[in-house]
Formats: structure tokens, C-alpha cells, sequence
């Protein structure tokens, strides 16, 4: 049986909810309507979820009305009004002025506990059902297992299990649910499996729930399968579906890649919630360019983004320099006032940063009411890989000074910053700083930092020695970092070491023998790079190409070296034949040593001229207003030619250049390069 509220309690309410009622302008529900207030018209009301204001004002009235304010039925409505507009307190306010509770009122509270997260208080709510003698029933478990989820207390979780059993509700389908959802995400996969394989009836949630578990466990194949299984049962996949995928679609199979877009173009509705999980599908596995082609399709169907949709999208914008894109996206950002938000402010950062913006980054930066450490950890980044170093480390100790403590991350940006800009005593201050000030055990990224900052500044012999010191073992990127730095000051004897290494370590790669190959020709020693390009045709090792990328009207065109497959081909290698002219007129002498082949120095002037980077400059240049900046994205590190030849054009063209290679940006500028020939 159901009881009202206790009568001596609502004249306190009414006084309290009072104060609230009268600061509060008038809704299009108003208490003070003549229309006579019937359990109807306020079951009708509150069945419509309002606005809080108007939801405390009608409560005011049902409070003060002798013949609504022990109606149970509007007390469970308002209890879960009240929960809708996250007030859970207001909502237990009203339970417990209950004074008989069914299994019913106790569930809706539960609810309203885990609809707000407050899973701990759901869980003791259960505990006092319980004491009162109230069986939980099917609709109380499937609840306080998503509370034992939300929380990971899988203790609680089993107890429940067993209760479940107990009372044969483990062949209901909202309590099965519920236990996969817990065994999943508490990393039980087998104990998931098991409830699904033992439940009389499955429906779409089930299967999301099992999908979800070995997702979020980084079991994506397994994740797959559930997938398969799912559609062979009958069922189709749903945007629940390719939502419990997107826990884990980083770095996966292309086959798989593929699957996940077979299973997005066959939903019969698709959401945003499965626009977003395919977006993120193609970011989070390098497929930059067809994510940006997603986000316009969605776009051209009305579908309108939302926050999730633009955190997702701007990594693309910065991983293709698609600057024009990445703008409007930004525009979208202020006219649909979706700031403040960190995870958004953050993504706008880093694209800015990516795409060489540095002023539009700190400009963002700047106007951001809250910072995390991951948003100065951004900016700090952008500086560093700008050359802008001192900036960088200034920055670093603001954050510091504004209360943050810096972790693992922060500091690697710092010590790149660093090792970009030649600052060998402040890199080793940040080092000793993380260390022995923030106690923070140095990661394999922070000894590879500190190798390239001693090799970049000519230490090749300190870099081996600190390497030979690590308390950990050296990987691939702590031994290709000294590669390069043997590279760079043509130190073969400590090169070949660092080689053996890395061909043990990483034998596929390309870059490490093309290294070598490099050092060997820059000795003039062809003998042995004619050996090592055996070598690597007998494994079957091919050199990545060089590519460069541009934006053009929101278009990305890509070139290779020496292509001629873009329409504009003809004139493209006339301009450039123009320009190279008038770089010679201004002391240009092509640097043949980036052309490391055994050929006439005729021939290597000819296969410099070709390099992508050239291309797609000069492609820039004629397609573009007077003026207008030019900023190009290589795959490969930019050779010294390309870099002398950057410097003069931006000079005789009166252009911005900003070159974005593997290892960081260069601006070029009248003549000059950001990175003060330190790269």
C-alpha cells in the first residue's frame, strides 16, 4: 500500500521551495493560472520533463492544494522530474517524506541516483530496501547493476549476480543485459560471455553490451566477431553498435577499418552518435583524408555536428594542414557557442599547432577560461616544434606558476621544445627538474629526447654515452634519434653501431637503411651503399616516398617527386624552372649532397628541382592571391636543397612558406627559416 506525504512536513517545504519560487520569472506554466489544478493536468506537465523553474513552481502548488499534496502518483512524478533536471537531492527530499514505500518508489530514487552518477548513494538505497524488507524486483537490478558498473565494485556486482539467480530473474533480459554490461566492463570477458550464452532471449543490447566489454579491454577482433554473431542471429547492428566499438578503434587492421564502414553504411538510421564513431574510426588510424570526406557527406545530409563531432574532426584538419577547413570549423564553434569546453578548446589548439598557426593557437589559448595540463602541454608543443624553444620554455614555467604540476607529457614537450632549439643546458635543467624535484621516473620518450638534444647539438659521443647509462633498455626511437644525429654530423664509426641496433630491433622500416645509405654517401663511400640497397632489395624494402600535401580551396592535393600527374603539370615546371633561375641570380647552388646517388652533379641538380616540397610550393603559388601564405605538409624529413630553396622563394615570391616535415615546422620568411638553420 502507498502512503502520501506526511502533512506536518509540507508546510516546511512550502517555505523553503518559497524563496526559490519568488527570485524565479514567470513560466509558461504559472502557479498562478485560474485554471483549477487537477492530478491530469499535473501528471501532464510533469510527464513533459520541464524546465526546473517551472518544475519547483507547480511543486509549490501541489504542496499547498488539499487534495493533491498526498497524491503518491505525482510524488513518484515529481521525484523523477526533479531527476531529470539533475536535482537527485530534491528527488530524495520528496522519497523520504514517504511515509509506506513500495518497491516502487524505491526504484524510481535508485534511478534517479544513477541517472546522475551517484552510484554509491544508488547502492545504499538498496541496502536500506533491503532492511526494510522490500524485494527488489526486475526492475530494480538491471538499475543497481549499471550502479555497480558505473563504480567497478564487481564485489557488489556478484552479490547481486547471485541475488538475481536466487529469485530466477537471470533469464530476464534487462537483468542479463545489465550483467554484461558489469562482467564487461569490469574486464570479465568470460564471465560476460557466459550470461549472454546462458540467456533464453538476446536483443540488439545485449549484444552491444558484450561488444562494449571487450572493446573497452582492447579485444577489438573479439569485439568484431560479437558483431558477426549479432548480424547472424537475426538482428542488425544499431548506433549503440558502433558506439561500444569506438572504446577501442585505434590503430587497427585496414580489413577491420572496412568492416566498421560496411556496418555504418548499412544502418538503416544513421545517428550522429554513428556519424561521430565512424569519423573517429578514420582519425584514430591515419585515415585523415577520408574522415574529412565523412565529416562533408555528413554535413551535405543536414546532419548538424555536435562538440563530440568537432573534437573528433579537428585532429584531421591539423594531421592534413587543411587550414581552411580547420577555420570554418572554428566559425561553427563561435556561432554555435559551444565554448567553454576543454576537450574542444584543446582539439582547437592542437590544429592550430599542426597546421603552423601559432598566433591563432595561443589566441585560443588565451581566451580559454579554465587550462588543463594537457592544453598548456599543446601550446608548449607548438612552440617546440615551431623552433620557437625559448617560448616554449617560458610557457613551461607559467604553467608551473598558475598551480598545475606538469606530468609525464608536459615534460616531453618541454625537452623537445628544447632539443628543436639547441637549448642543451635548459634540457638538462627540465630533466634533473622532472626527476629529482617532481619525482618523476623518466620514461623511454624522455631518454629519447634528451639523445636527440645531445646529438642535435653535436654530442654524438655524450648521446651513445647516455644511452649506454639508461636504466632501461633503449628502443627503436632512442637508437634512431642517434642515427640521425650521426646523419647529421657525418659520424659513421658511432652510425654504424646505432644501426646494428636498430636493424635488430626494427628490421622493416626503410628510413634506418636510407639513414645509413645516407651517411655512407655523404663519405662518398658507394661501394657501401651499393651493398645496403642489396640488402634491402633482397628483403624487399622499399624507400617510402617523399609526398607533399597542399590546401587549395579546401582541397588536399598531394605530390610525389617528379610527378607530372596533376593537370597543371606543364605549368608547374615552367614556374619552377622560372624560379630556379631567378634562386640562381640570388646565389642559389644546389646542396647535391641531398641527392645521395652515385651520379654526375648534373644529373643530382636535376633530381633535386623534382623534390614534392618544390611541387607543390610552386603549385601553391599559382593558385593563390599575391600574398597569401603557402603551407605544405611532407611525409618525409625536408632535405637541406629543399630547405635553401624554400628560403629563396619565400623571398623572391614575397610569401609565408610553412613546411610541416616528420620532425617539426619551418617557417619561412623573407629569406629566413624559423628553425635559424638548426634542424
Amino acid at each position: 500500500m502507498r502512503a502520501g506525504f506526511l502533512r506536518s512536513r509540507h508546510f516546511s517545504t512550502a517555505k523553503r521551495l518559497q524563496s526559490l519560487v519568488s527570485s524565479t520569472p514567470r513560466p509558461d506554466f504559472s502557479p498562478h493560472d485560474t485554471v483549477i489544478l487537477t492530478e491530469e493536468l499535473c501528471a501532464n506537465v510533469l510527464d513533459r520533463y520541464p524546465d526546473v523553474k517551472t518544475l519547483r513552481k507547480l511543486h509549490l502548488k501541489i504542496l499547498i492544494s488539499p487534495h493533491l499534496h498526498c497524491n503518491s502518483s505525482l510524488g513518484i512524478k515529481l521525484m523523477r522530474a526533479y531527476a531529470a533536471c539533475g536535482e537527485p537531492k530534491v528527488a530524495r527530499h520528496i522519497f523520504d517524506e514517504i511515509t509506506e514505500k513500495d518497491v516502487i518508489f524505491f526504484n524510481v530514487m535508485i534511478r534517479s541516483y544513477v541517472n546522475n552518477n551517484l552510484y554509491h548513494d544508488a547502492l545504499l538505497l538498496l541496502k536500506i530496501m533491503n532492511s526494510c524488507g522490500i524485494n527488489p524486483d526486475h526492475y530494480t537490478y538491471p538499475c543497481v547493476l549499471k550502479a555497480c558498473s558505473g563504480s567497478d565494485n564487481l564485489q557488489v556486482g556478484m552479490q547481486i549476480h547471485g541475488a538475481v539467480m536466487k529469485v530466477g530473474l537471470d533469464s530476464n533480459l534487462f537483468c542479463g543485459n545489465g550483467l554484461i554490461a558489469m562482467y564487461g566492463k569490469s574486464s570479465y570477458s568470460v564471465e560476460a560471455r557466459q550470461v549472454i550464452e546462458e540467456m533464453p532471449r538476446r536483443d540488439v543490447i545485449s549484444w552491444n553490451s558484450l561488444v562494449a566489454g571487450y572493446a573497452q579491454n582492447g579485444l577489438f577482433g573479439d569485439a568484431l566477431e560479437v558483431c558477426r554473431e549479432l548480424e547472424l542471429s537475426g538482428l542488425k547492428p544499431d548506433a549503440g553498435t558502433m558506439a561500444s566499438l569506438s572504446l577501442a578503434v585505434t590503430n587497427i587492421s585496414l580489413d577491420n577499418v572496412l568492416y566498421v564502414k560496411e556496418m555504418f553504411l548499412r544502418l538503416a538510421k544513421k545517428s550522429l552518435v554513428s556519424w561521430n564513431v565512424m569519423i573517429a574510426v578514420y582519425v584514430k588510424n591515419s585515415m585523415s583524408a577520408e574522415a574529412i570526406d565523412l565529416y562533408s557527406q555528413m554535413e551535405a545530409q543536414g546532419m548538424e555536428p555536435d562538440s563530440i563531432t568537432i573534437a573528433t574532426i579537428l585532429p584531421a584538419c591539423g594531421d592534413l594542414s587543411s587550414i581552411l577547413l580547420g577555420r570554418q570549423i572554428h566559425e561553427y564553434v563561435k556561432k554555435k557557442k559551444l565554448c567553454p569546453n576543454l576537450s574542444l578548446e584543446n582539439a582547437l589548439i592542437d590544429m592550430y599547432a599542426k597546421c603552423g598557426c601559432l598566433n591563432e593557437a595561443r589566441a585560443v589559448f588565451d581566451q580559454m577560461k579554465f587550462r588543463d595540463v594537457v592544453s598548456w602541454t599543446s601550446m608548449i608543443s607548438a612552440y617546440g616544434m615551431s623552433g620557437e624553444g625559448h617560448d616554449a620554455v617560458t610557457l613551461f614555467s607559467k604553467m608551473q606558476h598558475s598551480g598545475l604540476s606538469p606530468d609525464s607529457i608536459a615534460f616531453v614537450a618541454v625537452l623537445s621544445a628544447c632539443s628543436h632549439s639547441g637549448l642543451l643546458d635548459e634540457g638538462w635543467y627540465h630533466f634533473r627538474l622532472m626527476t629529482e624535484q617532481h619525482k618523476i621516473t623518466p620514461r623511454i620518450e624522455h631518454f629519447a629526447c634528451m639523445v636527440d638534444l645531445l646529438g642535435r647539438a653535436g654530442q654524438v659521443d655524450d648521446a651513445y654515452n647516455f644511452i649506454r647509462e639508461m636504466p632501461i633498455g633503449p628502443n627503436e626511437r632512442v637508437w634512431g634519434a642517434l642515427l640521425g644525429a650521426c646523419w647529421m654530423h657525418s659520424n659513421m664509426r658511432i652510425g654504424l653501431l646505432a644501426a646494428d641496433e636498430l636493424f635488430q630491433l626494427a628490421p622493416e622500416p626503410s628510413g634506418y637503411y636510407v639513414l645509413l645509405s645516407n651517411i655512407f654517401a655523404k663519405a662518398g663511400r658507394w661501394k657501401e651503399v651499393t651493398t645496403l640497397r642489396s640488402i634491402m632489395k633482397r628483403k624487399g624494402i622499399k624507400k617510402m616516398p617523399g609526398a607533399s600535401n597542399v590546401e587549395l580551396n579546401g582541397q588536399v592535393y598531394t605530390f610525389l617527386a617528379g610527378d607530372q600527374s596533376n593537370p597543371q603539370s606543364k605549368e608547374i615546371y615552367e614556374e619552377l624552372e622560372s624560379l630556379l633561375g631567378k634562386m640562381k641570380a640570388e646565389g642559389y647552388v644546389p646542396e647535391t649532397t641531398s641527392a645521395l646517388h652515385d651520379v654526375e652533379e648534373e644529373d643530382k641538380e636535376s633530381h633535386l628541382a623534382v623534390h614534392s616540397e618544390k611541387l607543390a610550393i610552386v603549385f601553391a603559388i599559382l593558385n593563390t592571391e599575391p600574398g597569401t601564405p603557402i603551407r605544405v605538409t611532407k611525409n618525409l624529413r625536408i632535405c637541406g636543397d629543399c630547405h635553401i630553396a624554400a628560403k629563396l622563394i619565400s623571398k623572391i615570391a614575397e610569401r609565408e612558406i610553412v613546411v610541416r616535415d616528420t620532425n617539426r615546422f619551418h617557417h619561412f620568411l623573407y629569406g629566413v627559416c624559423s628553425c635559424r638553420d638548426y634542424w
